[in-house]
């Protein structure tokens, strides 16, 4: 639940989205690396207000999607009262359940398992004189009110249906009255602390939904057992390792989800539950899939990411409703072929295991809509499985998959396949006969070429084919114009052909890493482009026809070889952020003020002498960072930067600054500060008008500078045995250096070598220390005394 107390997705609920129909828009979510599309979901556990409109967002590679939170705001405790809660109309309540196994037969919807989701009714705040005696339909939110009893006044309200009272600290429900409770079907007791069901739980004895999710209970009372109406329970983020062995009370049990517990082991009671259809068991300690989850006949999801399961039995046959299995991040080394037999198998989650091979058998799965074999140790893919014609997603990353099944051509449905990091040498003509693919990845293995038959996939929006061998440019993926989306990073690429030029739907582009040696006139064909990554090649000038890539918002041009700033970037008036980091650069041109919306620019370890005072006419800018690692440092920081009034980070870290402006007051927008490794001393007064400063980082490399307070205060002899006690080499034969060279030069080369023979073994700190202790022994107080006060200025520049 999120923290403004807003309704939240159950977690925990990997699902697969049905993805839109051809000619429709790919969503947002593949901006997320997800590889799922948006869809209504027909399993939302709670639906007690239907009407309302929700957003989903992916989660994670396995797109684990959660609905996006909802704002509600509710009377405090203390004001609610019975004119404060409007009626609302939830006759679906509690008749999802027992709609949606008609609903899954008709259409492919997403599955989802529940940790906690919420739904609201409307709660109002003002004064709300229309009030139906007869409906019977109210909910009251009660969310984070610092609540410790139960609140025994509100429930008096005898329509009371749906109370939500997570984050508070209710520990019991003393002072109930049974009467009181009659009405109440749906109970949230969300991050209370709770270490138990308080047991006046049996009382409730009309409750159908509770969740107790992310609290520390133990265990399940027996009282709570006896309620019998229970349709949904949900209890994740625990503490329970066991499960009680008489459940067969709840015996209309629909919805139960223990995910994040610390379950071993799954009792044979657990089959008795003949209504259940959703089991979340994600994140326990389960070694074994027990024999009975295999008897729950109705049972339509479940949920084992996350455990310890080495094997299938074979009663896994007998879980014929199945249509969700998800077992990502397990032990399993095979599957019981006896899984092949379940026919309404829809999405298979099989990531993150140790399987060597897939059975030819997967040719049963008929329906399978998504099918995720990531991270195992597969070499092949049976060619049956282009009897799976209904597949839409198909993952195979991160196995040692030498090349695809010819017959991938007849997954007519596909519309992602994700291959990334294999030992795929060639990428297969096949897949130019996947007439719906979308979505291609490839990147992480040791391909050479693109076939030119890859222009057939008309509606491809998303290509990645990262760190291969590609040494030319693939020019049929510049005849799909559907191609949004394209990242070529860590090839061999020299030259961009001239096809690019018709590719003007791109909007996003990835070269990094490759051969280039000018920065091609046919990349300033793309005006729709909004984001080009160049970084890591050898490219010395701009063109100026980069005017005309009106729409660039970002453009990264790290690690190349300019020597000056290149004034046609000048002419981008709609780029937003620019990284030239990592060149040659001394200057910046005056021209750089037309850059007028510009907000973030990285300038970093160039070779600068001076702050450019140029950059302080950015108006716009609200990140700048000018570190200097190696090379050469700035000095100084003007007054001018000042005027750069939208600044929020500032990062002017390892450089030789002494002194920081008198006005950086003035910087009334700044958030984070980075001045770490410079040489400054102190901070002007009106560093304390910086209202809305959050990080400040003034760190130095203090090491080092208590090696210049000894080479600068230690005399020779003193030095010999400091050396002894430190087990140093005598200075003869560590010093390799001219005998000319200055005592205090030759005693912190000493030191630095030190240092780099002893910080395998010790941190900085420990060498610190044990310097201090050297110098304790040998008596040099003085010099103690000096390396304390720089401790003592570090600390309070820090602070």
């Amino acid at each position: 639940m999120s923290e403004d107390g807003s309704n939240v997705e159950p977690e925990g609920f990997t699902r697969f989205e049905s993805l839109e129909e051809p000619g429709s828009e790919i969503s947002d979510l593949l901006d997320e690396a997800s590889p799922y599309s948006k869809s209504k979901d027909s399993n939302q556990i709670y639906e007690a207000n239907p009407s309302k409109d929700t957003e989903q967002s992916a989660a994670s590679s396995t797109s684990q999607l959660d609905r996006n939170k909802e704002k509600n705001t509710g009377a405090p405790f203390s004001e609610t009262n019975i004119t404060d809660i409007i009626p609302l109309s939830i006759e679906e309540s509690l008749q999802s359940s027992g709609s949606s196994e008609t609903k899954m037969a008709e259409d492919h919807y997403p599955v989802k398992f529940p940790t906690g989701r919420k739904f609201r009714g409307r709660i109002f705040n003002g004064n709300q004189k229309r009030f139906d005696m007869k409906s019977d339909n109210f909910t009251v939110n009660l969310d984070a009110k610092g609540l410790q009893e139960f609140p025994v006044d509100i429930v008096k309200v005898k329509y009371v249906k749906y109370l939500y009272l997570d984050k508070n600290q209710i520990k019991n429900f003393q002072g109930i009255d049974p009467g009181d409770l009659l009405g109440l079907e749906i109970l949230s007791l969300q991050e209370n602390g709770l270490s138990s069901i308080p047991l006046e739980i049996q009382l409730f004895h009309n409750l159908k939904i509770l969740n107790a999710s992310y609290n520390e209970i133990s265990h399940i009372p027996r009282e709570l057992l006896q309620l019998g109406n229970m349709r949904q329970l949900l209890l994740n983020s625990n503490h329970i390792d066991t499960l009680p062995s008489s459940l067969e009370h709840l015996r209309y049990l629909e919805t139960l989800s223990l995910g994040k517990n610390m379950l071993t082991y799954i009792p044979d009671s657990l089959s008795s539950l003949k209504n259940l259809r959703i089991l979340n068991l994600e994140y326990n300690q389960l070694t074994i899939f027990s024999k009975s989850l295999c008897f729950l006949p109705k049972l339509n999801s479940l949920n084992l990411t996350g455990n310890m399961i080495g094997s299938l039995p074979k009663e896994v046959r007998e879980l014929k409703n199945l249509e969700n299995l998800l077992m990502d991040h397990n032990k399993l080394t095979f599957l019981a072929v006896e899984i092949f037999q379940l026919p309404k198998i829809k999405e298979l989650h099989l990531a993150d295991n140790k399987l060597e091979a897939i059975s030819p058998k997967i040719e049963n799965f008929k329906e399978l809509r998504l099918l995720n074999l990531d991270k195992n140790l597969l070499q092949s893919i049976p060619k049956k499985i282009s009897h799976c014609v209904n597949l839409e997603s198909l993952s195979l990353s991160d196995n040692n998959i030498e090349e695809l099944p010819k017959k991938i051509r007849k997954l007519k449905n596909l519309r992602q396949l994700h291959v990334n990091r294999n030992k795929m040498i060639t990428m297969t003509e096949e897949i130019s006969h996947l007439s719906n693919i979308h979505i291609l990845e490839f990147s992480g293995n040791q391909i050479t070429h693109v076939p030119i038959e890859i222009k057939n996939c008309r509606k491809i929006t998303r290509v990645e084919l990262n760190y291969n061998n590609i040494m030319y440019f693939p020019v049929g993926l510049c005849a799909l114009q559907s191609l949004d989306y394209l990242s070529f990073n860590g090839n061999y690429i020299s030259e961009i052909p001239v096809d690019m030029s018709f590719s003007k739907q791109l909007l996003h582009l990835e070269l990094n890493r490759n051969k280039l040696t000018i920065f091609s006139k046919h990349l300033c064909s793309l005006t729709n482009l909004e984001y080009l990554d160049l970084a890591k090649n050898q490219i010395m000038t701009i063109p100026s026809c980069i005017s005309a890539m009106v729409s660039l918002h970002v453009l990264i041009l790290s690690d190349n070889k300019f020597e000056s700033f290149p004034k046609e970037l000048c002419s981008l008036k709609n780029l937003q952020v620019l990284d030239i980091s990592e060149n040659k650069l001394q200057k910046i041109p005056l021209e750089i003020s037309k850059l007028k919306r510009i907000q973030k620019l990285n300038l970093s370890n160039n070779i600068f002498t001076h702050f450019p005072v140029e950059l302080c006419q950015l108006q716009t800018l609200e990140e700048l960072n000018i570190s200097q690692t190696s090379g050469k440092k700035l000095t100084r920081l003007p007054e001018e930067v000042s005027r750069m009034t939208q600044l929020k980070t500032l990062n002017i870290s390892n450089n030789a600054i002494e002194d920081i402006p008198k006005n950086i007051g003035e910087l009334r927008s700044l958030v984070s500060f980075y001045a770490n490794n410079n040489q400054i001393s102190s901070l002007p007064p009106s560093f304390l008008s910086l209202e809305v400063l959050q990080s400040l980082d003034l760190r130095e490399k203090i090491l080092e500078k208590i090696f210049n307070i000894v080479a600068n205060s230690i005399t020779e002899a003193n030095f010999e045995f400091l050396q002894q006690k430190l087990n140093m080499a005598s200075s003869e034969n560590s010093i390799p250096i001219k005998p000319t060279t200055p005592l205090n030069e030759r005693i912190y080369q000493a030191l630095i070598k030190w240092k780099a023979e002893k910080n395998v073994q010790f941190t900085a700190t420990a060498l610190r220390d044990k310097l201090f202790r050297a110098l304790n022994m040998i008596g040099a107080y003085d010099i103690m005394d000096k390396i304390t006060a720089l401790s003592l200025y570090t600390s309070a520049i820090k602070l």
